[in-house]
C-alpha cells in the first residue's frame, strides 16, 4: 500500500482542535485540503503526521507550539499611543485589523485592550503558544509533484 512520503501532493480531510476541545478548524463538509508534504505549505507537525500515511488511513496527532504556529512572543505585543490612531476610527478590543506603512508590508493584529491613552496591539498569531490536536484522514495520495516538474523538463529539453 502507497505511503505519503515527500514530494507528494496530498488531499486530506481534517479537524483542528485546542486541548481543551474547542475546534478551531475544519475541512467537514469542504473538499479536502490539497498540499504537498515537504514544501512548507501548512504547519511543521502537521506535515510531520501527514507523512507516511496511507490513502483511507485516519490518526489524532498532537502538535506542540514549536511544531505549529510557534511560541507566543511578548514582544510582538505593543502599545501605541491613543494619539496615532486615525480620530475617525474607533478601535475595540477583539478586532483584527491590518497597520503597516505599504500594502507590502502590512501586519494583521489583534485590538487586545483600549483606553483613553494607549491601544494595546498583538501580532502573534492566535494560535501561538497552543498545543493543538489534529484529527487527519488520508483522503487521497496524488503523487510527486517533483517527478512531474522533472519529467516535464526533461521533455522540453530533449
Amino acid at each position: 500500500m502507497e505511503r505519503a512520503k515527500a514530494g507528494d501532493a496530498v488531499r486530506v480531510h481534517y479537524t483542528g482542535r485546542l486541548e481543551d476541545g474547542t475546534v478551531f478548524d475544519s475541512s467537514a463538509g469542504k473538499e479536502p485540503m490539497e498540499f504537498t508534504i515537504g514544501e512548507g505549505m501548512v504547519i511543521p507537525g502537521f506535515e510531520a503526521a501527514a507523512l507516511g500515511m496511507s490513502a483511507g488511513e485516519a490518526k489524532t496527532a498532537t502538535i506542540p507550539p514549536e511544531e505549529g504556529y510557534g511560541p507566543r512572543r511578548e514582544e510582538l505585543v505593543m502599545e501605541v499611543d491613543r494619539g496615532c490612531v486615525p480620530q475617525e476610527y474607533e478601535p475595540q478590543a477583539g478586532q483584527v485589523i491590518q497597520i503597516g506603512q505599504s500594502r507590502e508590508r502590512m501586519l494583521q493584529v489583534v485590538v487586545c485592550e483600549v483606553t483613553e491613552e494607549k491601544v494595546i496591539l498583538d501580532a502573534n498569531h492566535p494560535l501561538a503558544g497552543k498545543t493543538l490536536v489534529f484529527e487527519v484522514e488520508m483522503v487521497e495520495i496524488l503523487g510527486s509533484r517533483r517527478e512531474g516538474k522533472d519529467e516535464e523538463k526533461e521533455e522540453m529539453i530533449g
